[in-house]
């Protein structure tokens, strides 16, 4: 897989960075198979300078293995540019292959302040494409910690997958399934049958997949929004 984090693209006033992501996603979904964007939440600390809630994004490709990421980042990069918000500190970051080290920069990110320097120090390190935008650049640290989060599987929450958004009302667990979620109760057991809510559906990514995390009540299948 390949995976894009991007981070503090928006300003109070602007749209947020999860719908610059989408939009991103969409421009590049000819050329490339999209399987995810996904949110992953960081630090919440009245230390921390964000717009919202401190929280990154990460778009999930398939991998051929003929994709130029140099390439890639370019592109996106433009993408980023041409709707910069002045005050905004972006950051881009493009990988293919994820090492433990950068998994664990985007656990600590979730708990801990981190410095910009190290962040960029990881990326050169691993190889990884990293670089501010704009701004005092510190969007790279969010962006190389969505990288992290993604590719560990076990965080965060997608905003946007394959039919996701044309989901509403009531519908059976099995047209669900058949879009690719994957439908467990909070103690993890499977769930195949029954009715779901599915307003505003945003699975969680586990095990590297997005899984709708569900309570039943009053007969139907109820979603929890996760981190």
């Amino acid at each position: 897989m390949i995976v894009i984090g991007m981070d503090d693209t928006d300003t109070a006033t602007s749209r947020g960075t999860g719908a610059l992501a989408r939009q991103v996603a969409g421009t590049i979904a000819d050329d490339f198979e999209v399987l995810g964007v996904i949110r992953q939440q960081l630090l919440r600390d009245p230390r921390v300078p964000c717009t919202r809630n401190n929280s990154s994004k990460a778009i999930l490709l398939r991998d051929t293995g003929a994709v130029d990421l140099s390439e890639l980042a370019r592109r996106v990069g433009e993408i980023m540019l041409a709707d910069f918000q002045p005050g905004s500190d972006p950051g881009l970051c493009v990988a293919r292959t994820v090492p433990p080290e950068v998994i664990a920069f985007g656990t600590r990110a979730q708990r801990e302040l981190i410095a910009q320097p190290e962040a960029r120090t990881l990326a050169a390190s691993c190889g990884i494409y990293l670089e501010g935008l704009g701004g005092d650049q510190m969007g790279v640290i969010g962006a190389l910690a969505a990288v992290g989060l993604t590719a560990g599987g076990e965080t965060g929450r997608y905003i946007e997958a394959a039919g996701l958004r044309s989901m509403s009302g009531a519908m059976p667990v099995a047209a669900v399934l058949a879009a690719g979620i994957a439908v467990r109760t909070e103690d993890g057991t499977s769930v195949t049958g029954g009715l779901m809510l599915t307003d505003a559906l945003r699975p969680a990514r586990r095990g590297g997949i997005p899984v709708a995390i569900v309570r039943l009540q009053d007969g139907i299948w109820l979603p929890l929004k996760l981190d």
